[in-house]
């Protein structure tokens, strides 16, 4: 079976994608935690948990959006 190739205008397609949704979403989710826990007065402690949880929420959703994407732009012929 031969190997597949990379396509590299998908593959630069995909990598910038993944630098700008990512960047969006995770430092959108940052930013929620950072908001909700201040909202509500929860304490520096409480704080830092909540951004840390909404930040793994983020790239959770990161790497479901990656999967989609790969599936419809794939990178190796």
């Amino acid at each position: 079976m031969p190997e597949k190739r990379i396509d590299w205008t998908n593959a630069g397609t995909l990598i910038a994608l993944a630098i700008l949704v990512g960047t969006e979403l995770v430092g959108a989710s940052w930013a929620a935690g950072w908001a909700l826990s201040g909202l509500f007065q929860l304490g520096a402690t409480i704080g830092r948990v909540m951004e840390v949880v909404f930040i793994v929420i983020g790239f959770v959703g990161l790497y479901y959006f990656m999967r989609k994407a790969v599936d419809h732009e794939p990178f190796r012929h």
